[in-house]
C-alpha cells in the first residue's frame, strides 16, 4: 500500500509539471527585461501599502540575470535609508537550504554520513528520550516528530546549552508519521555538520560553499563594519528602542551565538543568484562543482515517507509556493524556500529560471507581509513565459523521468522486488498457523521487522494461539548498537525477558529454554562467514536439538545477493565464534539455507522449519528487494559498507584500524605507521576491479587506535558487481605486509582469513592474483555442498 501511494504521489508530482507546462506555462526564453517591467509597479504598490519597507528582486536563468532592481527603503527607523541592490539581508530560514542542507549533502557525497542512518549513529547521546529512530532524512524532510522550536523561557543562552536542551527533547510523534516544520530539526543538522566535519557550520559553509562559489557577501555573524549595508529587522524583544541590524532576528539562533542550522545566515540577492545558477547547472558554476547533479535531483525530488503529505524534498519545499491559482504559478517540479524575515528563493529546473525576492518585511515592528508581493511576481513570471513541450519537461528533470518510467514497468525492471515478503510477513499472512499452540522463544534484534516496520516481537506477542514467552538477542544486543558484552534485560513494550546470547553465555541455557516449545530466529545477517549472527543461530539449533525444541527460521535475503560465492573456505581447525562452519567468506546463502546446511552437515538433527520468503530472487542485492535497510550492527551503516566488509574486515584482526570509531567503518583503513599516499598508490596500481583508493588521515573515537591519528586509505566502491571482496582483502593484507612488514602483524589475520595455506602464501610474497587460484578447488567443493540446500532456484 505504501509503495503504491508513493508511486501515486510521484506520478501526481510529475504529471502536474507536465500539465502546468501547457499552453500558459513558462520557459525562461521569454523572460525579458521588457516583459518583467511591471514588477516595478508591483513592488512600489506593496511599499505604499505599508506591507514592506523595500525589496531587492532578481529574476534570471542559468546564464544571466534578466531583472535586477531595488525598491523602497532598507531602513525607516531610526532614519530612512534607500534600498540598494547590494543590500545584505538576514535570510532567516533560507539558512536551512543555502548552508545546512548543502553541507549535509556534501558530507553524504563524501561518504561521511548517510541520510538513511539514525542521527544517533553520528551523535550517540542524541538517541535518548525516544529519539533513537530519527534519521537524517527525517530531519531534512521535517518528518522527525520534533516540535517546532526550543522553548525561549528561562533566559537560556549559549550554543552548548541549546545542544543540551536538544538532547532533553522528546519527539511529539513517531518519526515518519507526521509532518511538522521544525527549526530544531535543522539545529540538529547543524550540530551534525560540526561533529562530522570537525568544523562549525559557519566555517564549514564558508570554506566549502560560499568561497568556492564566489559568494563574497554571504556569512554568519557579519562584521560591525558592514552594518551600514545591512537591512535591519525589528525592535529587539518587539519593543521600541534598539533596532536589530547585523544581529540575527531569530531569537533561538541569537541565543545560540548567531550560528545555527535553522537561521543566522546573511547574504545579498546577487550572491543568492550565484547559488541558484549553480543548482540550475547541475551543481557547478564557473567550473567549480559544489554538488553532484544526482544529489540536486535527490534533494529536490519527493523524499517524504510513503502515505504522508505534504511532499518534501531534502531541505527544500517542492510543493507550489502558494496553494491557490495553480495555473498561474511556477510548476510543481520546481523547488524553493521562504524565510520569516521576508526572504524568498524559488528555482524552476523546467524553464531553467529562478526568482529571488528579498525584503525585510519585519522592519520595524514585525507587522509586514511579503506574501502579496511574492504572489504577484510569480503570477507575472508565469503569464509572460513561453510554454515548454513535455519532452523539455522530462529533459529538465531526468531523475524524476526515470522515477516515473519505473512506476509501471514490471517486465523491464522486475517490480517483484517491491513485493518481497520475508519470513515474518509470510507467517503473518498465514495467521501464525505454523506456531499455533506453541510457547515460543524469539531470537531477534532491531532488524527483525515486518513489511510495515513492526517488530517481530510485537507481532508474535499479539498473535492469537501463540505464546511468546522469551526474547533472545545476539551480539550487539536488541538495538544492534552495543559494541561490547550485553547483559540480559527486560523488553519494556511486552514485559518479556531478553536473554543475551552475547553476555555470560553465547548459547541458550537450560534455564533460558525452560518451558519453550519452539525457538524462532528472525535476524538480518550480512552474508559473510565471520558475521556472528549465523554462529548464534547454529549454537541455538544445537541447544534446541538437545532438548527436543523445534527450530523455525523466518528467512531473510542475503544482502550481498545469493549468487556470488567468493573467498577462501575456512579450515576446519579454525572454528570459532566468528567461524561456525567451513564456509567461504561470501557464501551466497540466506539464513534459512544456512540453517538447512548446518543441520545436515553438522549432524545437529533439530526439527527445522524454514518459513520461506516470497518474491525473492537470488540475484537481488539488498537495495533491490524493496526492504528497509536497518543497520544490523553499529559498524555496518549502509549497504556500501556491507559490500566492502567481507574484504576490508579480513585485515582487522591485525593491528590496523578499519574505521571502527569513525563515521565510515570499512570504507577506511589505516594505522599510525601507514603512509597513506604510498599505500593508495600501490593499491591503485594493482587495478583491483570495482574499487579505487585515496589517501587520507582519520582519528577513531573508539576501538583500535582510539584518539590516535591514523594514516591510510579510503576505499571507493565503483562497481559492486565486478568486485571480488575477499580478493580486495587479500590485496590489502599483502600490501601492508609488503610495505610495512616491520609493523604489520600478519599472523593476527588468520582468524578471519580462515586459511593457513592462504596466509602462508601471503608470507611468501605470492601475488594475490595467484593466491585466488589456491582457494578455487575448495570453493568448488563448497559449491557442490551448497547446492543441496538452496531453497530459491539459481538462474
Amino acid at each position: 500500500m505504501k509503495q503504491a501511494l508513493l508511486k501515486f504521489f510521484v506520478c501526481a508530482f510529475l504529471f502536474s509539471s507536465i500539465l502546468i507546462t501547457g499552453p500558459n506555462h513558462p520557459a525562461s526564453a521569454s523572460l525579458t527585461p521588457k516583459s518583467l517591467r511591471p514588477i516595478a509597479n508591483i513592488a512600489k504598490k506593496e511599499i505604499r501599502a505599508g506591507r514592506i519597507p523595500g525589496a531587492v528582486i532578481i529574476i534570471g536563468n542559468r546564464d544571466k540575470k534578466i531583472f535586477r532592481q531595488a525598491f523602497g527603503y532598507r531602513s525607516t527607523q531610526p532614519k530612512k535609508l534607500r534600498m540598494r541592490v547590494n543590500t545584505i539581508f538576514d535570510l532567516a530560514s533560507l539558512t536551512k537550504v543555502i548552508a545546512t542542507t548543502t553541507a549535509v549533502m556534501q558530507l553524504a557525497e563524501d561518504g561521511n554520513l548517510s541520510i538513511k542512518d539514525p542521527v544517533s549513529d553520528y551523535w550517540p547521546e542524541f538517541g535518548s528520550n525516544g529519539k533513537e529512530d530519527i534519521t537524517v532524512r527525517d530531519l531534512l524532510t521535517h518528518y522527525s516528530g520534533m516540535r517546532p522550536d526550543l522553548p525561549l523561557k528561562n533566559g537560556w543562552s549559549g550554543y552548548k546549552t541549546a545542544v543540551e536542551m536538544i538532547l532533553d527533547e522528546k519527539p511529539l510523534y513517531a518519526p515518519g508519521t507526521r509532518y511538522m516544520y521544525s527549526d530544531i530539526n535543522f539545529e540538529i543538522l547543524g550540530e551534525l555538520v560540526r561533529r562530522i566535519s570537525g568544523k562549525t557550520l559557519d566555517r564549514y559553509s564558508s570554506e566549502n560553499i560560499f568561497k568556492p562559489l564566489g559568494m563574497k557577501h554571504t556569512f554568519f555573524k557579519p562584521a560591525a563594519s558592514l552594518k551600514k549595508s545591512i537591512a535591519p529587522t525589528q525592535y529587539r524583544h518587539g519593543r521600541k528602542g534598539e533596532i536589530l541590524c547585523g544581529e540575527v532576528h531569530d531569537p533561538a539562533a541569537r541565543r545560540m551565538g548567531g550560528v545555527a542550522g535553522h537561521a543566522g545566515l546573511f547574504s545579498t540577492a546577487d550572491d543568492l543568484s550565484l547559488f541558484a545558477r549553480m543548482l540550475l547547472d547541475g551543481g557547478k558554476i564557473n567550473g567549480v562543482r559544489i554538488l553532484k547533479s544526482s544529489t540536486i535531483e535527490m534533494m529536490t525530488s519527493p523524499q517524504s515517507p510513503p502515505e504522508q503529505t505534504p511532499l518534501r524534498g531534502l531541505g527544500w519545499d517542492i510543493a507550489a509556493p502558494f496553494s491557490s491559482n495553480r495555473d498561474e504559478l511556477v510548476p510543481e517540479g520546481s523547488y524553493g524556500h521562504r524565510g520569516y524575515t521576508g526572504t524568498f528563493i524559488w528555482i524552476d529546473p523546467v524553464s531553467r529560471s529562478y526568482v529571488i525576492i528579498l525584503t525585510n518585511r519585519v522592519h520595524p515592528n514585525g507587522r509586514g507581509d511579503a506574501e502579496p508581493l511574492r504572489k504577484k511576481i510569480i503570477k507575472l513570471v508565469s503569464r509572460v513565459s513561453r510554454p515548454l513541450s513535455n519532452r523539455q519537461v522530462f529533459a529538465a528533470r531526468p531523475v524524476l523521468k526515470d522515477t516515473l518510467a519505473s512506476v509501471d514497468v514490471k517486465e523491464k525492471t522486475d517490480c517483484s522486488r517491491n513485493r518481497i515478503r520475508t519470513g515474518i510477513d509470510v507467517l503473518e499472512e498465514e495467521d501464525f498457523a505454523s506456531l499455533s499452540g506453541l510457547r515460543v522463544g524469539l531470537i531477534t534484534n532491531r532488524t527483525g521487522i515486518d513489511a510495515n516496520g513492526k517488530r517481530s516481537i510485537d507481532r508474535l506477542h499479539k498473535a492469537q494461539n501463540v505464546k511468546l514467552v522469551a526474547i533472545f538477542s545476539p551480539e550487539h544486543g536488541l538495538s544492534c548498537k552495543a559494541d561490547k558484552k550485553v547483559p540480559s534485560s527486560i523488553d519494556h513494550a511486552t514485559g518479556l525477558p531478553i536473554y543475551s546470547l552475547y553476555g555470560k553465555s553465547r548459547r541458550p541455557t537450560e534455564g533460558m529454554l525452560e518451558g519453550i516449545d519452539a525457538l524462532v530466529f528472525d535476524i538480518q545477517s550480512a552474508g559473510v562467514r565471520f558475521y556472528t549472527y549465523i554462529t548464534t543461530m547454529g549454537y541455538a539449533m544445537e541447544e534446541a536439538a538437545e532438548r527436543g525444541i523445534s527450530f523455525y527460521v523466518l528467512d531473510r535475503p542475503n544482502p550481498l545477493n545469493g549468487v556470488s560465492v567468493q573467498g577462501p573456505v575456512m579450515d576446519a581447525d579454525l572454528k570459532s565464534f566468528t567461524g561456525y562452519f567451513p564456509l567461504p567468506v561470501r557464501h551466497g546463502m540466506t539464513v534459512g539455507e544456512l540453517a538447512k546446511l548446518f543441520n545436515k552437515e553438522n549432524d545437529i538433527g533439530v526439527d527445522l522449519n524454514v518459513i520461506k520468503m516470497q518474491g525473492y530472487k537470488r540475484s537481488y542485492w539488498f537495495d533491490e528487494t524493496g526492504l528497509q535497510w536497518i543497520n544490523p550492527s553499529p559498524n555496518l551503516r549502509s549497504l556500501k559498507e556491507a559490500i566492502l566488509y567481507p574484504g576490508v574486515a579480513l585485515a582487522e584482526g591485525a593491528n590496523v584500524s578499519v574505521g571502527r570509531g569513525t563515521v565510515t567503518p570499512f570504507e577506511v583503513l589505516g594505522a599510525p605507521w601507514v603512509r597513506g599516499k604510498e599505500l593508495a598508490n600501490y593499491l591503485n596500481k594493482r587495478n583491483i576491479s570495482g574499487v579505487s583508493f585515496k589517501p587520507l588521515s582519520f582519528t577513531p573515537r573508539s576501538s583500535r587506535y582510539k584518539n590516535k591519528k591514523c594514516y591510510g586509505i579510503r576505499i571507493i566502491l565503483e562497481d559492486r558487481d565486478s568486485l571480488n571482496a575477499p580478493l580486495l582483502g587479500i590485496e590489502i593484507i599483502s600490501a601492508l605486509n609488503r610495505l610495512y612488514s616491520k609493523h604489520f602483524k600478519l599472523n593476527q589475520t588468520i582468524g578471519l582469513v580462515g586459511s593457513h595455506e592462504i596466509l602462508q602464501s601471503i608470507k611468501n610474497g605470492t601475488d594475490p592474483a595467484v593466491i585466488v587460484s589456491k582457494w578455487q578447488d575448495k570453493l568448488n567443493q563448497f559449491r557442490d555442498i551448497r547446492a543441496r540446500y538452496l531453497i530459491y532456484p539459481e538462474t
